[in-house]
């Protein structure tokens, strides 16, 4: 699988005549089972990238392709995880994962089988008859990562999905997610607002610049895991990836 964002612009319209330019000529490419973390100043357009290579929305120019067909509408091949979890308050955990197999005319013990699967792989084995209101924040969410991953998209998309947690919740999920991505080789892409979260879990580092957001750096990563924050060399990326955002900051 190769996902490539070619030249991909974004402008809004903004009190029904001034344009605002969001997303400027952004290009590269996302290899099969890649991480990438999608870095950058508030307001530079992550998200909005984000939801143009999930189809959500329509690029002013530019495209994105997945082995050479354009995604210019929702598909299956991408999994789209919101910050919100999204999750049904009325469904149990096991109904949660199973909706979108459901959607698919999934049959019942297939169904079974991969939302037992996918809790084992999640760590969350006896909470499949819980309500969403009856975890954590973190279990919640991890909750929306199998779920998203039980239908078998190729590509993951993952916006800011642990910014509402604190510290500790937020480090044990980063260390989750990995093992999920190491277990399953899925390619993610995913936003975030932390310099650390990025170094610690992308192969690379999109890094974009205050708005109109375009690429100022694409860094590699090339630390084995698990990686130590401590580490010089961790630290080393970490300052270079902060000097890239804090140059790209207007002076207000």
């Amino acid at each position: 699988m190769t996902l490539k964002i070619d030249h991909l612009s974004k402008r809004f319209v903004k009190g029904g005549q001034e344009q605002v330019n969001s997303l400027s000529d952004i290009s590269f490419e996302v290899e099969d089972s890649e991480f990438i973390c999608i870095l950058g100043p508030s307001g530079c357009g992550k998200t909005t990238l984000l939801r143009i290579i999930a189809g959500l929305d329509s690029p002013s120019s530019g495209q994105v392709l997945m082995n050479g067909s354009v995604i210019d509408k929702p598909n299956p091949k991408l999994g789209m995880i919101f910050q919100d979890y999204s999750l049904f308050p009325w469904r149990t955990v096991n109904g949660n994962i199973a909706f979108g197999l459901e959607m698919q005319g999934t049959k019942k013990d297939r169904i079974q089988a991969t939302t037992e699967k996918y809790l084992s792989l999640a760590g969350l084995s006896g909470f499949g008859n819980s309500y969403p209101n009856e975890l954590s924040g973190g279990m919640r969410q991890r909750v929306a990562v199998i779920r998203a991953l039980a239908v078998e998209p190729v590509v993951l998309l993952m916006d800011e999905p642990f910014g509402a947690l604190d510290a500790q919740s937020r480090n044990k999920l980063q260390h989750d997610l990995i093992d999920i991505w190491e277990k399953t080789r899925k390619t993610i892409l995913f936003v975030t607002h932390s310099v650390d979260e990025a170094v610690f879990l992308a192969d690379r580092i999109v890094v974009l610049s205050s708005r109109p957001g375009h690429i100022s750096e694409i860094v590699p990563v090339q630390q084995p895991r698990p990686r130590d924050r401590t580490s010089v060399e961790f630290a080393k990326i970490r300052r270079h990836v902060l000097e890239l955002i804090n140059q790209n900051i207007p002076v207000q």
